[in-house]
């Protein structure tokens, strides 16, 4: 392989001794040193070195950000956001053209952010999702991280927001400034619990003031990474809070065309009879969630299971399929 691709592809690998490709950039350098090429593999040598020590700096660099005191007068510490690990993301949607189309931009324009710089233009980083529970909001910001290969954090709203106003600001404008050091998305789920408009309730006065904050903290959110907030109920969101975003996406019920590839995908693993007709089942799934189509796909398959069936047979299936819909619309 070309010297120079090689030193490319060696700067863009970062993460952990242990980790696979990191492994196989190890066995790369020994193998060059065997050919002979021993300045080559001092310099691959050294170029993984380095984002090595960077990946382990950054590492420690996120532990401190999410971390934040609890209640007054208590020295105990709480995270104020957890990690989950990129093994743990999901990052495998079914989304209609349009939506995807509209991820899609978000995750070419970060991986296009040094040459939109050039331009005096920035990537979208501030991105609202909205729509009904089970749809796939906390997924999306789970797969935008996959995809733009940057670590993913979750707020955890129980330890920023205390009993006492002032300490909930303090944490807020804690969590947004240290955010500004490091990469990473940043999930605020059920954002209206501390976006809500100032409209709403009855404590009028510190409704205010915290979203007062909420918005400051947006229009000066400056961070090299993504921010992704969810709310169930955007129509309780303060009105000037969407205009802070960069992209505001809805994220609906899936529509037919996203409902055969749901089942299609749960049940790409499943012994299928070729004469099953996914398509039938359309209008009965039609309003429902991505999630709830899915555990629906899931019980079908789990019955098949515990009867001892190798795989679904056809005369059983369309019976299964529509006793677990009535199961699911009655509880």
């Amino acid at each position: 392989m070309n010297k120079d691709i090689l030193k490319r592809l060696f700067r863009s690998i970062d993460g952990n001794p242990e980790d696979d490709i990191v492994k196989v950039a190890y066995d790369i350098i020994k193998d060059e040193e065997e050919k002979g090429h021993h300045v080559l593999s001092k310099q691959l040598s050294a170029i993984l070195e380095e984002n090595l020590q960077t990946s382990k700096k950054l590492g420690k660099e996120l532990k401190d950000i999410f971390s934040g005191s609890s209640a007054k007068g208590n020295a105990k510490e709480f995270p104020l956001a957890v990690q989950i690990p990129r093994d743990k993301l999901r990052h495998e949607m079914v989304l209609s053209k349009e939506i995807e189309g509209k991820f899609q931009r978000i995750e070419k324009e970060f991986v296009a952010r040094a040459r939109l710089a050039k331009h005096g233009l920035r990537p979208k980083q501030k991105i609202l999702f909205f729509g009904p529970p089970g749809c796939g909001k906390s997924m999306g910001a789970e797969r935008l991280a996959w995809n733009i290969g940057l670590p993913f954090y979750k707020v955890r709203f129980e330890a920023v927001i205390s009993s006492y106003l002032g300490e909930s600001l303090i944490n807020l404008k804690k969590l947004f400034d240290n955010i500004t050091h490091v990469p990473c998305v940043l999930l605020l789920d059920e954002f209206d619990i501390i976006a809500k408009s100032r409209n709403y309730g009855q404590d009028v006065g510190e409704m205010h003031r915290l979203v007062n904050m909420v918005l400051f903290l947006l229009e000066e959110y400056n961070a090299p990474g993504l921010l992704v907030a969810t709310t169930n109920l955007e129509t309780s969101l303060d009105k000037a809070v969407f205009r802070r975003f960069d992209e505001v996406i809805e994220i609906a019920k899936p529509g037919k065309d996203e409902i055969l590839r749901l089942l299609e995908m749960t049940f790409s693993s499943t012994k299928l009879p070729k004469e099953i007709d996914f398509s039938k089942y359309l209008d009965k799934l039609d309003g429902y969630s991505s999630a709830e189509i899915v555990k629906i796909a899931e019980n079908v398959i789990k019955s098949a299971v515990i009867d001892g069936n190798s795989g679904i047979e056809s005369s059983s299936f369309d019976k299964m399929i529509n006793e677990t819909i009535r199961f699911h619309e009655n509880k």
